[in-house]
């Protein structure tokens, strides 16, 4: 779950405070069971494509296999595996030589992230001269001095138009040395900032490396260097399972079960460098176990009228990666959906405000008459109409099916490692699961639903933002740029012509090489500013002049 979204209604219901059935207690008890189990430190965060994800989905499996779904992955099996991108790395096929000494990858010498690949490079080079056709040195140490004084200095912006201006006196790469801890931190190698690329190599020298092969700065030495970068890639799985009732329809069933592992993704809230154990048990074992159950009690009601899908996402903390790829790569046929069910951090009900969240009620016209806006339970019910939003619901209506998102309500243990299972509300994860099920027997009776699109939660409607283009970003496109997956109607893209599937390169001046970047650019901008937006279309660069 990436964030709270905007709610247009409050809808009162009626009686919570019932005396618990029989079938109810036992329910409470399998959620208690999961969601402490997903959320121990065994699963170090369940973060998609490690260990912990596999021990996740393995106990998933089991569950299903308990409940007699049937496999509906790959190979005949639950998983349906996809890759993730997990950085670039530089130390396989990289060297670089002094006067015939290799150095150490990272020890000696490492690239900035957002560093081109370098062929090779042979030269003759001082620390004191700057030459075209050479390397040329920064002594990073004068830099800091230099602007020591500056609150707004941007080490980043400083290098890009060095790096431009060397460029442009023909130097072929930048050496940096004398970098401070403070410095050497922040430049580190991590392989995953996608930053838009220097125009030409940038590279670290560490302390150790400059005085044993550098001391003199004088004196000449024979380099040369390669820097050449391997994508590194994990696994993760979604897990999937079937109830074929041989009816014409089905309905879908989701809820995402990653998390953040040790926050190594760079999505933890917490701002220290200590890493931690991220559980994630509201975010998102709540809905996991919602999903589980609901799969263990569908055979029991009797319900015959429509087949049922259940579906355990994976790599969504990353932006939506598992539900897009099953959307991507579906193993039935999604033109038969009626209607998916997603639920994400269903487990911290305010005991106070008993309040409920659903989302895309506008999605269908059918929803007004299913919902269960009146039933014996004491809750709130928030209604949302939009099917988009920071969740895996928005994967499926991207495909023209309606969507119902659960939600309890955002809290300060979002994204960290505080959000434990001592902290959920196991009694309203069963409210959550009891109010699907009136949904389920309500729609039983009636045909395959009817689609509606509806307004879309788009990026730059966060407070922070005063302007937006109107667009859905595609999360897991893994290429430089903001791929377009979606248009809102009315708003400033559709109205210039930006369609789905262009991607924005560039706003303004600034570069928009990743969603982040994106996001940055549009802070810069404020209501009734003209600028231009570059556009990627066909492999052809379209500039599109706009006004906010």
């Amino acid at each position: 779950m990436k964030s709270i979204f905007f709610v247009f209604a409050l809808i009162p219901c009626c009686l919570y405070a019932q005396k618990l059935t029989r079938d109810d207690k036992k329910v409470l008890e399998n959620l208690s069971a999961h969601i402490s189990y997903l959320a121990d430190d065994s699963l170090e965060g369940r973060r998609a494509g490690t260990k912990g994800e596999t021990i996740a989905n393995k106990y998933i499996q089991s569950q299903f296999e308990k409940a007699q779904l049937k496999p509906m992955g790959d190979n005949n099996g639950f998983l349906q595996s996809f890759p993730i991108s997990d950085g670039k790395n530089f130390t396989k096929s990289s060297f670089f030589i002094v006067n015939g000494a290799e150095l150490k990858p990272n020890m000696d010498y490492f690239p900035f992230n957002n560093s081109p690949e370098s062929k090779l490079l042979e030269s003759t080079v001082s620390l004191s001269l700057s030459e075209p056709g050479s390397p040329w040195f920064i002594n990073w140490n004068e830099v800091e001095e230099q602007n020591k004084s500056n609150p707004h200095f941007d080490y980043k912006a400083f290098i890009t138009e060095k790096a431009l201006l060397i460029n442009k006196k023909g130097g072929t790469s930048i050496l940096l040395y004398n970098v401070s801890k403070t410095y050497m931190d922040e430049f580190a190698f991590t392989g995953k900032d996608q930053s838009e690329q220097f125009v030409i190599p940038v590279i670290v020298i560490t302390s150790i490396a400059k005085n044993k092969f550098f001391n003199d700065i004088t004196a000449s030495n024979d380099i040369k260097f390669k820097i050449v970068y391997t994508q590194n890639q994990r696994i993760a799985h979604n897990v999937v399972g079937y109830i074929d009732n041989n009816a014409a329809s089905t309905i879908v069933f989701g809820a995402h079960f990653d998390h953040l592992g040790f926050g190594e993704d760079g999505n933890s809230m917490l701002r220290t460098k200590e890493k931690f154990i991220h559980n994630g048990a509201d975010d998102n074992a709540s809905g996991t176990a919602v999903l589980m159950e609901l799969a263990s009690s569908i055979r029991k009601q009797k319900l015959k009228s429509y087949n049922y899908l259940f579906i355990a996402f994976s790599g969504e903390e990353l932006g939506l990666l598992g539900s897009k790829y099953y959307t991507d790569h579906p193993t039935i046929n999604l033109s038969n959906v009626s209607y998916m069910i997603n639920m994400d951090m269903v487990g911290r009900l305010n005991d106070s405000t008993k309040t409920i969240t659903i989302g895309g009620i506008g999605t269908s016209p059918a929803w007004g008459d299913i919902l269960p806006f009146k039933n014996k339970q004491n809750l709130t019910i928030k209604v949302d109409s939009s099917g988009t939003g920071p969740s895996d619901h928005t994967s499926f209506y991207r495909k023209d099916i309606p969507v119902l998102f659960f939600f309890t309500g955002l809290h300060s243990d979002y994204h960290k490692p505080s959000d434990d299972f001592s902290t959920i509300n196991v009694e309203g994860s069963l409210a959550v699961f009891n109010l699907i099920n009136i949904i389920l027997k309500r729609s039983d009776a009636m045909p395959k639903l009817a689609f509606t699109k509806t307004k879309e939660q788009t990026v730059g409607s966060i407070s922070r933002f005063t302007v937006s283009l109107g667009i859905m970003p595609d999360y897991s496109f893994g290429d430089k740029g903001v791929r377009v997956d979606g248009i809102s109607d009315g708003k400033l893209a559709q109205k210039v012509g930006i369609i789905a599937g262009d991607v924005i390169v560039k706003l303004g001046t600034f570069p928009t090489s990743t969603v982040t970047s994106y996001m940055e650019a549009l802070s810069k901008f404020k209501k009734g500013d003209a600028t231009t937006v570059y556009i990627e279309r066909n492999r052809n660069i379209i500039e599109i002049a706009i006004q906010f």
